[in-house]
């Protein structure tokens, strides 16, 4: 049975640090090593936080990682330019994003996602511009989901 360690790094830039490091110096694994192909593994999300999962083999010490995806708030808040969603969701805007980026990490997230179609996951998607508080091409993404809500019920 393989031994696991779960953390949350930031993309490119994990480190043999002290929640790292500790967790997978006495697993006997060449904590240089690990690091190295997490930040590989992981730089494309640059600036946002990737959960990884480093499984150790304690009979030949070798590893394997698991890495996910951001959370679709964290996508979307970079597509927005933004830190972090507005504190006031129902009565203030933090940002605005385009259909196309709503689309695209729908797309991305795949089976992250419940919803049996991409249309149902980008449902999801829009629920998400609601919680954080941003605007989806200039709309309120409440009023989005109704009209595709609508739309489906028309068809």
């Amino acid at each position: 049975m393989a031994d696991e360690v779960s953390v949350l790094v930031e993309g490119g830039k994990a480190s043999a640090g002290a929640g790292l490091g500790a967790a997978l110096g006495p697993l006997g694994v060449n904590v240089g090593q690990v690091v190295a192909q997490i930040n590989e593994a992981t730089k494309g999300f640059a600036g946002l936080r990737v959960p990884v999962i480093v499984r150790v083999n304690p009979a030949n010490r070798q590893f394997t990682l698991e890495v996910g995806r951001p959370p679709v708030a964290a996508l979307l808040l970079k597509e927005a330019g933004k830190e972090k969603g507005s504190g006031k969701a129902k009565t203030e805007s933090a940002g605005d994003v385009p259909m196309a980026a709503v689309r695209r990490i729908a797309e991305a997230k795949g089976e992250d996602l419940f919803g049996r179609t991409v249309e149902e996951k980008v449902n999801q998607v829009l629920g998400t511009c609601v919680s954080a508080g941003l605007t989806v091409d200039g709309k309120d993404p409440r009023a989005l989901l109704k009209e595709r809500i609508a739309a489906r019920g028309a068809r």
